[in-house]
């Protein structure tokens, strides 16, 4: 099957306007049961779903990964591959620790004449819990992209949870980003013991990291015990591109977020329309040579695209609406059309910088917003493991200058009290 080409403003277009998060509502009674198992029962409750979800026999004595099993995944591991995880993760700390550089407290003077101290104070959080899925998404660059920013952030303690303790990267890449807590437990039940809190398992201030639908539903249902990350849903790509794009970097890329799963979404959106039908057949060329040609193909069948835009004022108008994941730009003008863009929750910028560079290697993190959320969401960063406080110190002067205002709009919202405490100070 051919992913179909479509004219902007001319076809139906509700293929692609219409997406949005998943309908997982025979899901959360499920999830609910597990997350109020785990508060009521704790460690009892989070041991008996991981033999039954993950088939690993948990307890109190053995849930956090031994040294001995750090030393065994380091034995499995190639030393070119963890020398490859070190440059990944020297470059995602740099570029994050950039960042946390620009977290500066501030303070300047405030009040009617000056001589009071507005600001505010950063802080990072204390404990975070990272969660890194099992299944198709076993990925040691969640690790990376999760506990990097985390780590430049200053956030004291950094916890994972997983139940893929099997994957031997996934453990080296823990080691060398500095973690030093691995917990052996996934799914919704992993999600409630860090938003709640077991005998093994201390909560947590913020949970992150990406999972399956048990895992999302989880930690959308903990948020307000818990701080979250954000709600994140099938990958996605979509690529802007003009008649000076090369026809097979394009299908490439787009494959490269096909194979994640079925439900990912893949969209080109070109002003020419014989790059439109060059890459339709450069896509069927080159799913047929890999290895997940089958996930691929239902992928394409389901969230393929192809759209011809009349210019590229139109191209930058249907990528703003379709907000995705991953923005790749490959036009002559490639970094002035990226500057014009609002949604996208990471931009890649010429026909050198494919999405697998920020997946694995460039710096900022792979764990971006989806489902169009990149509408009024960002990407993972040293912000999402940040607090900001508002600092203020009036002084005597200021505050009886502004008495009167503060007790007329605490009296007009019924809230005597509050106008009580201006009262008694403005009468000393």
């Amino acid at each position: 099957m051919k992913v179909p080409v479509l004219r902007y403003g001319t076809d139906d277009m509700t293929r692609v306007f219409s997406r949005t998060q998943l309908d997982n509502s025979e899901f959360i009674k499920t999830v609910d049961d597990i997350i109020s198992d785990v508060r009521k029962r704790g460690d009892e409750a989070l041991f008996e779903y991981a033999l039954k979800f993950d088939k690993q026999t948990v307890n109190a004595d053995n849930i956090v990964v031994s040294e001995e099993e750090i030393e065994d995944a380091y034995s499995k591991v190639s030393p070119a591959l963890v020398e490859s995880l070190r440059k990944s993760i020297a470059n995602v700390m740099d570029y994050h620790k950039r960042q946390r550089d620009k977290f500066a407290n501030a303070f300047f003077a405030g009040g009617a004449n000056g001589k009071s101290t507005l600001g505010w104070i950063y802080r990072p959080l204390k404990r975070v819990g990272l969660y890194v899925p099992g299944g198709k998404a076993s990925y040691p660059s969640t690790v990376i992209m999760t506990a990097v920013p985390a780590i430049a952030a200053g956030v004291e303690e950094v916890v994972v949870t997983t139940p893929n303790i099997n994957n031997p990267a996934i453990l080296v890449a823990c080691r060398e980003c500095g973690v030093k807590t691995i917990y052996k437990t996934g799914g919704a039940q992993a999600i409630a013991a860090l938003a709640y809190g077991t005998q093994s398992v201390p909560r947590v201030d913020l949970i992150a990291g990406p999972g399956n639908v048990f895992v999302t539903l989880a930690k959308k249902q903990v948020f307000g015990h818990v701080a979250i990350d954000m709600i994140a849903g099938p990958s996605e790509i979509l690529v802007i591109a003009d008649d000076s794009a090369n026809v097979s970097y394009l299908a490439s890329d787009l494959l490269s977020q096909a194979e994640h799963d079925e439900l990912a979404a893949s969209f080109l959106v070109t002003t020419s329309q014989k790059l439109a039908e060059q890459v339709a057949d450069e896509l069927e060329r080159q799913t047929a040579l890999l290895e997940r040609k089958g996930i691929i193909e239902k992928s394409l069948a389901n969230n393929g695209t192809i759209i011809v835009a009349k210019n590229m004022d139109e191209a930058i108008e249907i990528a703003d609406r379709i907000a995705p994941e991953h923005l790749e730009v490959c036009t002559k003008d490639a970094k002035d059309v990226a500057l014009k863009l609002s949604n996208a929750g990471a931009v890649f910028v010429g026909n050198y910088s494919p999405e697998p560079l920020g997946d694995y290697f460039a710096g900022p993190s792979h764990v971006l917003p989806t489902s169009g959320s990149a509408r009024y969401s960002s990407v993972l960063s040293v912000d999402t493991f940040m607090k900001k406080i508002s600092y203020i110190e009036y002084s005597k002067e200021d505050l009886l200058k502004a008495a009167d205002d503060i007790i007329a709009v605490a009296e007009c919202e019924g809230f005597t009290a509050h106008a009580n405490t201006i009262k008694i100070r403005k009468q000393n």
